[in-house]
Order: C-alpha cells, then structure tokens, then sequence
C-alpha cells in the first residue's frame, strides 16, 4: 500500500477513535444564539409580557431548590455551553446543599415537563469574587452541571458578545423567565414569560429623578421610561437578549440583577452586562489563563453561530474551534507534512 495512503487511513482513524463523546460537543457544534423552534411571530410589549411558545429561547434554564413548594423555581439563567449556565451572584447568598439543586433545561411549563427538557445537578458553584450583596456589583455566576447537556431544537447555547460588539447598538431586545406575572404576584408563573424591551441609556437611568447614580459601569438597563415591562421576583438570573442587527441569531448581553419595584416608571429593570465579563467567563471556564495583559481569545460559546465569519455592523466575528475541529486541523497538518516528506525523499 503506498505510504501517502496508509498515511490518510491513520489519519481517519485517528479522527474516529478522538471524536468526542454523543453529548457533548458534538451535538452542540460551533452554533450558539440560534432558535430553530421560533417562528418568527409578533410578541406584545417577566410582568406585561406573554406565554412563550416551546423552544422559543433554548439557551434558558430554571435553577430548582428542592427545598421551596412548589416546581422549587429559584432563578433563571442561560446555557453558555454544554456544562455551564451563566446566572446572577444574588440567586445563591442563602443557597445550603447545592449539589441538590436542579437545573432544567428546555422546559417552558415547569409543572409539565416534556420529552425534550433534560435535568442536571449542579456540579459546582461559581460566584464573582468581588460580588457585593449590599450594591448588587458584580452580581454573575457560574453553575458547572454534573453532566453536559445535549443539543436539540429545544436546546441550543448562548452567545456572549466580546469587546468588539457595540451593544448599545442593538435594536431588537427581550426579555424571559418564569418570575412573579404581576407585581402583587408572590410565587413564580408556571409558564415561560417573554416580553420586547428597549436598552436604555445609562446616563439617563443614572440621574436624579431615576436611579440617582446607583446603576454602576458593568451594568445595563432595559424596559420603557413609564414602566409597563419588567421582569420581577423569579425573574434573577435569567437572559436579556439582543438580536443582531445584520443576522438573524441572538446575543446574551445581560444577565436579570435587580430594579426597585417591578414595572415602575424610570425605575427599569437592571442587568449584569455579559460583556463587561467576558474575560472572567472564559477563565472561570478554564479556556483562558488568568492573564489581563494579554489578548483574550475566542470561546466556542461566545462565537458568531456560523461556520464562515459572519459580518456585524461592529465588525466580524470568526468562530473559534472547539477541541474536535483542533484536532482535525493538527492532523491535517501532521499529513501535510508528511506528504511533503515523501516529496523530499523521492
């Protein structure tokens, strides 16, 4: 058999015995802030919104503790990869037994489980190093689940924007979660809630008459100056998303923090900005050492949800490989250079 064609049959075994495991990457790819299940119907201007429909925001999570009556629905959060949720600092500050803690993913009625919502534990419990209760700064967490989730229409990952998308350019922005359906509502809404909301600007919701200075640098704000639109108790931890201006797939720009009251006017609901936290993501993440001097690199969950670079109005954005695609470029150049060896020799 010639040389070149034992070299590219070990190479394709090679390529079979290290693909990764059914469920994990291979079920997730490259793609994130896509929704196959949504159509692309009108949504009402979470308190003042709506039902969603199934699949509607498949990177959502409800985080359980077994401990409350009820479905036990604590706080939201979103799906940044196969093992990891983003969700807020506050939804753990009394948090006992955490391991017992679930966390569903895919569902939409939390009293009516279908066959494409999955359960997982919570492996480990990764807080802000510098969140402050008392001003809600740095109010962002991880959860690592015990088992990776697998990807479905019901069930797709977030995309975290990096410092090269301007935010506060994006038009199209909403809200969901399975928090209190009204103001004087106390336990959670047994269906998925979304609404449309606006992101507003900072300086603004920082002077007197609104937030008087309280709304700090990482932080961003979304709803309408009369009120109306709100998320509310329940509501914490859960995405605020913003569709791309030149694409149809969605950004997680915010993560639900805190507001005074729920649907006030010129008090706004407050979010954590995913951005601001890029970096501490992907090193809580391990996919980046700790390092601030140096360049931050690309994550597969924070990448365009295409294979080619996609164009945005802020620039273009070229989706990392994750560790399959890695390897298939490492062996590829291993056979390159092998071939050209050949060449040599003969």
């Amino acid at each position: 058999m010639p040389l070149a064609v034992m070299n590219l049959l070990y190479l394709l075994i090679l390529l079979a015995i290290y693909r990764p495991a059914h469920g994990t990457w291979d079920t997730c790819g490259d793609t994130c802030g896509l929704r196959p299940m949504a159509s692309d119907y009108s949504m009402p201007h979470t308190v003042g919104g709506t039902g969603a429909q199934p699949g509607a925001w498949p990177w959502i999570v409800s985080i359980q503790d077994p401990r409350k009556i009820g479905t036990g629905h604590t706080c939201g959060g979103s799906l940044i990869s196969p093992q990891w949720v983003l969700t807020a600092a506050h939804c753990f500050i009394q948090a006992r037994n955490i391991t017992m803690w679930r966390v569903l993913i895919g569902a939409t009625q939390l009293t009516q489980l279908g066959p494409e919502v999955q359960l997982r534990h919570i492996k480990r419990l990764l807080v802000h190093q510098h969140y402050a209760a008392a001003s809600q700064q740095n109010d962002i967490a991880l959860v690592e689940l015990d088992q990776p989730v697998e990807c479905s229409n019901y069930i797709q990952l977030a995309c975290i924007p990096n410092a090269s998308l301007t935010v506060s350019e994006l038009k199209i922005c909403y809200i969901a979660g399975w928090g209190s359906s009204s103001a004087k509502a106390q336990r959670p809404s047994d269906v998925l809630q979304e609404a449309k909301v606006r992101l507003l600007d900072i300086q603004v919701i920082n002077s007197s008459r609104w937030y008087a200075g309280t709304i700090h640098t990482h932080n961003l704000c979304a709803g309408y100056p009369l009120g109306g639109i709100d998320t509310c108790q329940g509501d914490s931890g859960g995405p605020l998303v913003c569709k791309d201006n030149s694409a149809n797939y969605f950004w997680l720009v915010g993560v639900t923090s805190w507001g005074k009251g729920c649907i006030r006017g010129k008090r706004p609901g407050v979010y954590t900005s995913t951005q601001h936290f890029y970096d501490w993501i992907l090193v809580q993440m391990g996919l980046c050492p700790a390092v601030t001097s140096t360049p931050t690199p690309e994550a597969a969950f924070t990448s365009a949800p295409f294979q080619e670079p996609t164009p945005t109005q802020s620039g273009s954005f070229v989706p990392a490989p994750h560790p399959y695609q890695i390897l298939v470029q490492f062996l590829t150049r291993v056979h390159e250079m092998l071939q050209n060896l050949m060449g040599k020799k003969a």
